[in-house]
């Protein structure tokens, strides 16, 4: 199980999963799919692990700085996320609200997936 210590492998197993799960909803329901879903997934997947990567590599440089750094990419993340629902929205986007839900839906998995990464980062301090 040493392929799931490794922050990569693991970013890679969870952003196949979701876009396993947009595509089988696409099949199943499509109703419930806004039509920019892959240019949702593609941002939040690229801000997640530009996010979780720098939080890393700060972390590594400077493991006492923990709650700083997380601080800095919960900012980053929710101003990154509101700017870019404000520009989709502002260039014309049809159905926003379900827009804004399958938004947060994929929002809300990698933010767990980022905590996931935090809490098991503490683990090694604590002992």
């Amino acid at each position: 199980m040493k392929a799931f210590k490794n922050f990569h492998f693991s970013f890679l197993a969870l952003s196949l999963s979701i876009g396993l799960i947009i595509l089988i909803l696409l099949q199943v329901l499509p109703q419930v799919i806004h039509q920019e879903i892959w240019v949702i997934f593609g941002f939040l997947t690229f801000l997640s692990y530009f996010i979780t990567s720098l939080a890393v590599w700060l972390y590594k440089k400077s493991p006492e700085n923990i709650l700083q750094i997380k601080l800095l990419g919960m900012v980053i993340r929710i101003l990154s996320a509101m700017g870019f629902i404000g520009i989709m929205v502002f260039l014309g986007m049809e159905n926003i609200i379900l827009f804004i839900a399958d938004f947060f839906l994929i929002f809300l998995f990698y933010l767990i997936f980022d905590i996931y990464t935090f809490i098991s980062n503490l683990r090694p301090i604590s002992k």
